[in-house]
């Protein structure tokens, strides 16, 4: 029987903390102190392969679920703009996902890149300006991007209820999850290649409305994730690795001929396992059990996953993602997000939480287990490239020892910058308060409650529903309890 796993919460102190993660055997740097000023290496610029910073904050990309029917913003979609501003990150990776078309939407109301959204994309920038200032004082050192996706499997333009996907290949449990029909269309290399298109067109209205960078998105599950795993597809987008990496090159060589001057970065899941689901036998009176591995025994070798050991493919395998970082090296890409797995299929590895989305499960693993395994991934990757800035995710679960995590990771050298998503809804500016010596605010720590994705799941925006007084004190919040108590 698994013990009981300790609620972070309950740990006082940092010293408690530290004696923790030794207990569990887990390798997460954790200094004692945080240092203030500007000897903290939060703070210390960073300057590589033309790429300037003047701090070591990011805001990674979330799914909003709040811009209207035809994609355009909102003014809850400005609010969090500017809140994710008083971060004072130096890099904004996106703030958000934004589709590509309207057929690429992840749910009906995610934001879209296109001609009719240009105007409110300028001015969800000027908005995160505007905070960012409030903050830091100065825009100097700001490297803004737009996380461009189409969400391929994930689709659903029209209706919340009414899933749409777009596949490249049969997926023998994936597929099997989404009902999906043996004979289920897949995308054709035309329609790919129109895609292809959309994603340069997007590019260049990102251009146009001020942004800096373009996130190529290439996790989670989405469509760029998926070509990384289409090892079973016929034709040039599929199969070897060539041609399972020619959709990302297409896209840069695009986008570099039509857009110059525009950097490009990628964001990618560099490792997976197979999906997980509930213990049928640990699950009753509506309670999940602790997430297992979906039966694959008869699916050896695995050939449906990127990062993925094929002869057990629970354990991750990074050679392909070495082969990936390399090839995103050559073609003088130098900003990379590391990720990991899919909120779709096994949430615990992509981003570890002690409560379960409504979607979920139990965590099958201590939740720090989980951000050892994506830290030490990123220090792996980081060796072995150090010509890339390494984005580093999965912090959030370490709630108020975030800063000390942080802080050790840079100074040894793990990771190049600290990304923050989950934590950004609910306490964005925690990791300049800590490195200010400013009072770190413990009641807006998140405590990884789930409501951020529990809410779109259920047709509601995204947002810290316990802790962010405007979606706590609001009817969204009524829905989601009773949605929730059914």
């Amino acid at each position: 029987m698994n013990l009981p796993i300790l609620r972070l919460g309950a740990v006082k102190d940092v010293v408690r903390f530290q004696q923790h993660l030794q207990s569990l055997g887990l390798e997460i740097p954790c200094d004692s102190k945080v240092v203030v000023g500007q000897d903290s290496p939060l703070r210390q610029p960073l300057s590589r392969s033309g790429i300037t910073l003047t701090n070591r904050i990011a805001v990674q990309p979330m799914e909003g679920w709040d811009a209207t029917g035809d994609g355009n913003i909102s003014e809850s979609m400005l609010r969090r703009w500017r809140r994710l501003g008083t971060s004072g990150a130096k890099l904004i990776w996106g703030c958000e996902a934004a589709a590509v078309s309207h057929a690429g939407r992840a749910n009906p109301n995610q934001l879209m890149v296109a001609a009719h959204t240009l105007k409110g994309l300028e001015q969800l920038r000027a908005a995160l300006l505007d905070g960012h200032r409030q903050t830091a004082g100065s825009e100097h050192g700001l490297l803004v991007g737009l996380q461009l996706t189409h969400s391929g499997r994930y689709c659903r333009p029209n209706e919340h209820a009414k899933p749409e996907p777009r596949i490249l290949y049969r997926h023998p449990l994936l597929d099997r999850r989404l009902g999906l029909a043996k004979d289920y269309p897949l995308l054709t290399d035309v329609e790919i290649e129109e895609i292809v298109a959309e994603f340069i067109r997007a590019a260049k209205i990102a251009r146009e409305a001020g942004f800096d960078f373009v996130d190529i998105k290439h996790c989670h599950g989405y469509l760029g994730h998926e070509f990384l795993s289409a090892h079973t597809r016929e034709g040039k987008y599929g199969g070897n690795f060539e041609n399972r990496t020619r959709f990302l090159r297409e896209v840069v060589d695009g986008i570099r001929s039509n857009v110059p001057g525009l950097q490009i970065g990628v964001r990618v899941s560099i490792f997976d396992t197979v999906p997980f689901v509930p213990d049928p036998s640990q699950s009753s009176n509506g309670k999940l059990g602790p997430g297992i591995p979906e039966n694959h025994a008869d699916l050896i070798p695995y050939r449906w996953g990127f990062g993925v050991n094929a002869t057990n493919p629970t354990v991750p395998d990074l050679s392909e993602g070495e082969q990936f970082l390399s090839l995103l090296e050559n073609m003088n890409i130098f900003l990379v997000n590391v990720t990991a797995g899919s909120p779709y299929y096994n949430p615990h590895i992509q981003r570890p939480a002690l409560y379960p989305p409504s979607d979920g499960y139990q965590p099958p693993e201590d939740p720090l287990a989980g951000v050892a395994r994506q830290m030490d991934a990123t220090r792996r990757l980081k060796r072995k490239f150090p010509n890339l800035i390494f984005v580093g995710t999965a912090y959030t679960y370490l709630q108020d020892y975030l800063p000390h995590v942080a802080q050790a990771a840079l100074r040894e050298g793990w990771v190049d910058v600290i990304g923050l998503g989950r934590m950004a809804l609910s306490y964005p500016e925690l990791l300049w308060d800590a490195s200010m010596g400013n009072t770190v605010q413990h009641k807006r720590v998140c405590r990884t409650f789930s409501d951020c994705t529990t809410a779109p799941r259920k047709g509601l925006p995204s947002g810290c529903y316990p802790l962010d007084s405007y979606y706590k004190n609001s009817d969204h919040a009524l829905q989601l309890a009773a949605a929730k108590a059914k």
